[in-house]
C-alpha cells in the first residue's frame, strides 16, 4: 500500500488526476468512480486536463435507493454535473435507484461489473471505515447489495440535504469482493474527521468492523491523504 501525503485536498486532487492519466496512458479502459465531497477536486482536475474517455467505460460505486437520475441529490446527477457533462465516457454505468426490486437490481449491477473488469477504482472512506456504502460488518466477499445505511453515514450525508429526514436510508452499492477485483485502487481522504478511519485502514487489523482494512490485502493500492487525515499514521 503506497501512502502519499499532500498538503490539502487541492494538491490531492491534482495528484489523483495524474494517476488517472498514468493509468489511462498505460491502457486502462474501465474506471470505477466514486461520489461525495472527497473526489470533487479530482474531477475538477480531470475536467481541466486533456484526458479523453470517449472510448472508455465508467462504473460507479453506488446510488441511493429511491432517487431518480434527475434528482439533484442522486449520484447520477452528481456524476453528470462533476464529470460526465464535460468528459463523457463511451458508456457509463450506475445502479438504478428507481428499481425497487432489489434482487433484480443487485443481480443486474453485479453482471455489469463482471462484464466490465475495473482497471482503476477510485474510493473515498467513511468515518466508520466504509468503502462504497459497505458498512461495518459487510462481508469481504460481498457482491452488489442493498445496504441499510448506518446512522453515522446518514448524519454525514445529511449536509447535502435540506433536512436529516430527507436522507435516503438505503443504497445500492458495489460489494467489497467486487471492489477488490479491481486491478488498481486509488483511495482519497481529506480532513481530521477521516484520520481515525485511515489509521485503522492502514495500521489496524483486517476486520469487517473496518471494511476498508481489507485493502491491506490488495496488491496495488495507492492512498492519497492530506496532512490532517494522515495525522495519526506512523509514517517514520
Amino acid at each position: 500500500m503506497e501512502i502519499i501525503v499532500v498538503k490539502d485536498k487541492f494538491e490531492g486532487g491534482k495528484k489523483a488526476a495524474e494517476i488517472f492519466k498514468q493509468e489511462h496512458d498505460s491502457g486502462a479502459k474501465v474506471f470505477g468512480l466514486a461520489t461525495g465531497g472527497t473526489p470533487e477536486t479530482t474531477y475538477e482536475q480531470i475536467v481541466a486536463s486533456d484526458l479523453d474517455f470517449s472510448d472508455d467505460v465508467s462504473v460507479n460505486l453506488d446510488e441511493y435507493v429511491g432517487l431518480a437520475p434527475d434528482d439533484e441529490q442522486s449520484y447520477h446527477y452528481y456524476m453528470q454535473h462533476h464529470l460526465f457533462d464535460k468528459k463523457p465516457f463511451k458508456k457509463s454505468y450506475l445502479p438504478d435507484g428507481t428499481n425497487l426490486d432489489d434482487n433484480a437490481e443487485t443481480k443486474r449491477y453485479s453482471q455489469v461489473i463482471a462484464d466490465n473488469p475495473i482497471d482503476l477504482q477510485l474510493l473515498g472512506i467513511g468515518e466508520n471505515g466504509h468503502i462504497g456504502f459497505n458498512e461495518p460488518g459487510s462481508a469481504f466477499d460481498s457482491t452488489t447489495s442493498k445496504i441499510h445505511l448506518t446512522d453515522s453515514t446518514i448524519k454525514a450525508n445529511s449536509r447535502y440535504f435540506d433536512n436529516y429526514e430527507d436522507v435516503p436510508k438505503y443504497a445500492y452499492s458495489m460489494g467489497i469482493g467486487e471492489i477488490m477485483r479491481s486491478k488498481k485502487i486509488l483511495l482519497e481522504a481529506f480532513g481530521k474527521n477521516k484520520a481515525e478511519a485511515i489509521k485503522a485502514m492502514v495500521e489496524g487489523e483486517v476486520t469487517t468492523a473496518v471494511p476498508a482494512s481489507i485493502l491491506q490485502k490488495h496488491p496495488n493500492v495507492t492512498v492519497i491523504v492530506d496532512e490532517d487525515a494522515a495525522s495519526l499514521l506512523n509514517l517514520d
